[in-house]
């Protein structure tokens, strides 16, 4: 009897063994060889919801990187790929149970697939940054030229511009990556150096213009003391300004005649007429016309 109650027992350990071993490896993880097997496991479900995340991240791309245009509320549809990508991983991966190690690879695959997700969409953040940025410039240099706002509002409203595009393209859970204040600390920069270049060359043109003035006020009063030593010399003079120019018909002789500012002048000068062989042996005409005689007259009140 003695010995069928330590036969009993003795089974009924090794059942107990037994049983407790098939309960372990019926567990989705072990240690040893299975956690490995888990990370593959998982590996295989993060492939699975990058691809997936890919084909939204390539609309994207297609906006900002080939087309070159802003997409409206792109923080939110980022933090819609990642957060999706996320609960699908989450669904689909295996259970860790309670094992330390397994629950250390699952929490690294799920930073991995966020990482892996969060890399692309960062860059198409940082792009659609420069093309707001560009488009913010493009505003002020507009608001400047065109309308009647001071170098100061037309930079705040670009600034203020920039501010609500780039807030609206940055994702909430993006974290420190995820800032336009370098950008918008660059857009300002650029604006003051603007600011100051169209201050320089305002300053340089009213330099030149007030030379000009002045020189042109220089030149007045010299005309004015000539004006008046004329008249001390010649007196009163007269208003009329006068030309005549008369060639000599067959001849190279050219008679001028002048009448300016009270006093005539006559000149006798010998020009040979260059168009006389094309205009016959008498020239244009014999006797006095339009050919042969210019007249200017010039009034001065």
């Amino acid at each position: 009897m003695a010995r069928f109650l330590q036969f009993a027992v003795a089974f009924y350990l090794v059942a107990s063994t037994a049983a407790s071993s098939r309960s372990a490896w019926s567990l989705p993880l072990v240690r040893g060889g299975e956690i490995a097997d888990y990370a593959g496991q998982l590996e295989g479900v993060k492939a699975v919801c990058l691809e997936k995340a890919g084909g939204a991240m390539e609309e994207l791309k297609r906006a900002i990187i080939d087309e070159g245009s802003v997409v409206a509320g792109f923080g939110a549809k980022a933090d819609t790929i990642c957060n999706q990508a996320l609960e699908e991983f989450a669904q689909n991966a295996p259970d860790a149970g309670d094992d330390s190690s397994a629950a250390a690879a699952y929490d690294r695959k799920l930073e991995e697939l966020e990482a892996a997700i969060d890399a692309p969409l960062q860059v198409l953040y940082l792009r659609q940054l420069a093309i707001l940025r560009e488009q913010a410039l493009q505003k002020y240099r507009a608001s400047s030229r065109t309308s009647g706002s001071s170098e100061y509002e037309a930079m705040l409203q670009a600034d203020g511009q920039f501010a609500r595009d780039a807030e609206e393209a940055t994702r909430d859970g993006g974290g420190e990556d995820w800032e336009y204040a370098s950008e918008r600390s660059y857009l300002q920069a650029v604006m003051n150096n603007i600011a100051e270049s169209g201050k320089k060359a305002v300053d340089i043109q009213m330099k030149s213009a007030q030379q000009q003035q002045t020189a042109m006020q220089f030149l007045q009063s010299q005309q004015q003391m000539i004006q008046q030593l004329q008249m001390q010399l010649y007196g009163q003079t007269s208003p009329w300004n006068v030309g005549v120019a008369y060639r000599i018909p067959d001849t190279n002789f050219n008679l001028q005649g002048s009448y300016q500012q009270g006093r005539a002048n006559v000149q006798l000068s010998c020009v040979p007429d260059e168009y006389a062989p094309m205009l016959g042996p008498n020239g244009f005409t014999n006797g006095v016309g339009p050919g042969n005689l210019g007249l200017s007259l010039n009034l001065s009140v």
